[in-house]
């Protein structure tokens, strides 16, 4: 799926991953490929994006997650990051 992260300042992330795990506003949410239309207020939180074994990390806070035609755009009010985690 393909997957973007902006904030107001950049564009942070745009690249194809295999599932994202984001901080909701009330509470962790997973995407996997070809998930339902979804929409949702990003809280504040660690948010990765997973490509097979290797995954990106972002802070993120505020904004929003939608989940639409396997497309995971999330605009968030700060976000910043993009290490490799394990």
């Amino acid at each position: 799926m393909r997957v973007t992260i902006i904030s107001p300042e950049k564009s942070v992330y745009d690249g194809e991953a295999t599932a994202v795990v984001a901080p909701a506003y009330d509470g962790e949410v997973g995407i996997l490929p070809h998930h339902a239309a979804f929409m949702t207020l990003l809280g504040a939180g660690r948010l990765v994006v997973r490509r097979g074994q290797s995954a990106d990390e972002f802070k993120v806070r505020g904004g929003f997650l939608q989940v639409r035609d396997n497309t995971v755009r999330i605009v968030a009010e700060y976000a910043e990051g993009g290490s490799n985690a394990a």
